[in-house]
Order: structure tokens, then sequence, then C-alpha cells
């Protein structure tokens, strides 16, 4: 059996780490390379660093700033944020990212995901889904959650890992910043729906709800950001308790 992975996300607005609750109320909670060094050193299996407004501003991830994180850090590090063309995603890795995130673009023109993954491997494009709960149903928003579409998120996923995604980012905006645990429902549906890992993100709270994501959810990672940023849960001690209630994971 793989580990289940614990992964920190930096949020990044203006050059620093921000967080917010289901999308908004937006606030800055520190400095990204002091954060992506401190997590490496705790245990973290990998790092994902999204610059949440890259999209919505029309302007490129700040390559700059993914450089000087990726040398204070020797975990796995996704980057995503604005990112649309093999040009884009040369510049990321050549900067120090090991894997890139598209979202938006990749909606637009699904085509993108092919070319991506036909450039660099499959194992390097994850792709993020930003997915909301209404009329009965879970379908995928766009423009850092902004635009609603009438795309189902099972559908979309299937889609796309046909077309080449190595990796799904699940983010429940419903969940999102609430602290009131993952998506369980939507995160399985995704999970048995694939064959490639899914990350869990939007709504970590507690100790329990990694277990329950992992176990219900069926996740393969599970990625949260304030209860890590605002040191509410440490990530040994969250690896300890996951292995105690019979979880694989990488202890340092």
């Amino acid at each position: 059996m793989l580990a289940k992975r614990i992964i920190p996300c930096l949020d990044i607005k203006d050059g620093k780490t921000v967080k917010g609750i289901n999308f908004e109320n937006i606030t800055a909670v520190g400095d990204p390379v002091e954060l992506g060094a401190l997590y490496a050193r705790m245990g973290a299996d990998e790092l994902v660093f999204l610059d949440i407004t890259a999209t919505n501003e029309k302007r490129k991830t700040l390559s700059e700033l993914v450089t000087r994180i990726a040398k204070e850090i020797n975990i796995p590090f996704t980057v995503g944020g604005g990112i649309s063309t093999i040009e884009d995603v040369s510049v990321l890795l050549n900067s120090g990212a090991d894997k890139i995130s598209v979202n938006t673009a990749a909606v637009r023109r699904p085509q993108l995901i092919s070319e991506l993954a036909g450039q660099f491997g499959s194992q390097c494009v994850v792709l993020a889904i930003d997915t909301k709960y209404i009329n009965n149903d879970w379908y995928v928003f766009l423009n850092g959650g902004r635009i609603p579409t009438d795309i189902r998120t099972v559908d979309w996923a299937r889609q796309a890992v046909a077309l080449g995604a190595g990796e799904i980012l699940l983010t429940s905006m419903n969940n999102d910043g609430t602290k009131n645990g993952f998506a369980l429902d939507i995160t399985r549906t995704v999970s048995e729906a694939v064959n490639v890992p899914v990350i869990a993100s939007g709504g970590a709270g507690t100790m329990q709800h990694f277990l329950d994501v992992f176990k219900q959810g069926k996740a393969d990672a599970a990625l949260a950001a304030s209860i890590f940023h605002y040191k509410e849960i440490m990530i040994p001690d969250l690896k300890q308790f996951l292995k105690e209630h019979g979880i694989e994971v990488r202890m340092e």
C-alpha cells in the first residue's frame, strides 16, 4: 500500500501566504519561504503553492518566489496559478517546481492537459478542480471559484485523466476554510472514478478529519492550510495519530 501524503498548501497573493473561508475574506498569514522551509523540516510529504489570483488578474505565477521556496525545501513541490502554456510550465520547472497545477485554462481548453502531459509527462500534470455542491450535484468552478460552470465534477475528472492528468487536486468550496471536515462524498466519488491519485482539499480542522478522508473519502493525499499555518495541528503529531489508526504514512 502506498503511504498516504500530508500536504501543506501555500495560497499566495501579492507575494504573501494568505487564507480565506469559502474562497473569500482573504487575510495574510505569513512568509511563504519561511513556511515552506518549516513544513519540509516538520515532515510534510509535499508542498503546494497556488498563486490564487494569477488567473483572475491575468498575470503569471511568481517564478522568482518559486525559486526562493525551492531552494529551501527537499520535498516534491507543486505550483499552480495562471498556467496556460507549455512555456509557463517550462519557466516554473526551471525555477524549481516538480509538478504544475492547471485549473481554469484546462477547462477552457482541455487539450492543454494532453500537450503538457506529452511534453513533460503525466506525473508532472496535476489537475486542480474547484468544486461546489449546488442543485444536488457537484460542479466545476473557474477563476478561483468566481465563475460557475455546468460541468459535473466527476465527469471533468474522468475526462482530464483520459487526456493525461496524473493527479487530481480536489477542493470543495463548500468546505474550504470551515474546519468542519473534508467533503467525503465527492472525494470518494472522484477517487473511485479515476485511476490516478486524488488529493483532498478544503475543510480540515482536526486529525479525525484526515483519518476520515483517507478511510471514507478514499483520498491518496490530504491538503490543508490554516491549521498548519496557525500551528493548530503539527504534522508529526498528525502522522503519529494516523499511524496509530492504521493509516500508512511516511514517518521521519
